[in-house]
């Protein structure tokens, strides 16, 4: 293993679940829970967060990317399997204090990709002072807000919609997942 990968490997065995969990306490959660139930209301995407104190083992050793894990949860929470394609994943790891979009096709084929980089940049600078959870309802805003431009309730729609995926973000920390 080279230097590098030893340092990677350390920070992220030094990461756990209670880390993240001090990041963002149950409450925050709670709270972040509570505001992308709101924000779709208003849309007919689905968004998910999910917090990960650090990559499995598996990531490790094959010195995957964040991107690649983010993807790969795209994937397992369901968020490509969304009606009308248009689910978005905000993923962190904090090990590595990296933030990644992941945006189903519907949506990704109408926003450009310097939309998605720009709300990364915030989220990071709100990550950086230690704003988490004002950080991550300013990214939930965001999405809901490109969600509702581009996939917008049914005007005169008066009954609950389908919610296709759970609201509660994902909180991980040695994940097997």
């Amino acid at each position: 293993m080279a230097r590098l990968s030893l340092q990677r490997f350390i920070r992220h065995r030094l990461w756990d679940e209670d880390d993240a969990r001090r990041v963002l306490p149950a409450d925050a959660l709670a709270r972040l829970q509570q505001r992308v139930a709101d924000s779709e209301q208003r849309h007919s995407g689905e968004i998910r967060v999910c917090v990960e104190a650090s990559l499995p083992l598996s990531y490790l050793w094959r010195d995957a990317p964040a991107r690649e894990r983010a993807v790969a949860m795209f994937s397992k929470l369901g968020v490509w399997d969304t009606e009308h394609n248009n689910g978005v994943l905000i993923y962190l790891l904090l090990a590595e204090h990296r933030i990644e979009i992941v945006a189903d096709r519907a949506l990704a084929r109408r926003v450009d990709a310097g939309l998605w980089q720009q709300l990364v940049d915030a989220m990071g600078d709100a990550f950086r002072a230690g704003r988490f959870e004002p950080g991550l309802n300013d990214a939930i805003d965001a999405v809901g807000a490109l969600l509702v431009a581009h996939f917008p309730r049914a005007p005169g729609a008066t009954t609950q919609r389908l919610n296709e995926l759970p609201d509660e973000p994902l909180l991980t920390g040695r994940s097997a997942l």
